[in-house]
């Protein structure tokens, strides 16, 4: 009697260890599924792959610019800054070429290297793209990506999602996958080793 209920406990702990690994698989596949269609067509169509040596030229802050709005965004979400213009020289071709935060900032407003969000308070707004301008005067030389192709003839100070990134979105999944392959793994050599026990 005591032999049955042993065996008993020993299945659901199996039944529930395999079902513990085939959902940490399952969850896993729909974080790659959910990558995959965000995070990685960012990374495949930006064309600001190659890195190189910015030094800038100018820095100024133009009259203030209405933050355009995006589709289907209420009239409210509308609001002036000042628009920041940083022009660098690019070291890779010798031009004089406008940068950009991200690539985001470039759909946003191509005539602003600098696209703040939403705040409540101007003085606020305008007092960080004060800063980073003065920013830009004081580090005259940092690191930018171009557009090898040349389609692109501006530049950008970071990537939205650059290779560290993009690896690091695939990490836990990932490890969640492993850890899931695994646990089956092990249900079903414990299976094999109970039944090759009772055979014996």
């Amino acid at each position: 009697m005591l032999g049955k209920k042993l065996v008993t406990a020993q299945k659901r702990g199996e039944t529930r260890a395999l079902c513990l690994g085939l959902g940490m698989v399952a969850c896993s596949m729909m974080m790659y599924f959910f990558i995959g269609i965000t995070i990685v067509p960012f990374y495949t169509n930006s064309v600001w792959t190659t890195e190189t040596v910015c030094k800038v030229l100018k820095a100024n802050i133009k009259d203030k610019v209405f933050c355009p709005k995006s589709e289907g965004s209420e009239d409210e979400e509308i609001f002036p800054y000042p628009c920041l213009q940083v022009w660098v020289n690019l070291t890779a071709s010798g031009q004089e070429v406008m940068l950009y935060q991200t690539e985001d900032t470039l759909e946003k407003n191509p005539k602003c290297s600098y696209v703040p969000d939403k705040l409540e308070n101007s003085k606020e707004v305008k007092a960080r793209i004060e800063t980073i301008a003065s920013n830009f005067k004081k580090y005259q030389t940092f690191p930018c990506y171009y557009d090898p192709g040349g389609t692109q003839t501006n530049v950008i100070l970071s990537r939205l999602y650059p290779s560290k990134g993009l690896l690091f979105a695939f990490l836990w999944p990932t490890l969640m996958f492993t850890g899931g392959c695994l646990i089956i793994v092990l249900v079903k050599i414990s299976q094999y080793v109970s039944v090759l026990s009772a055979w014996q």
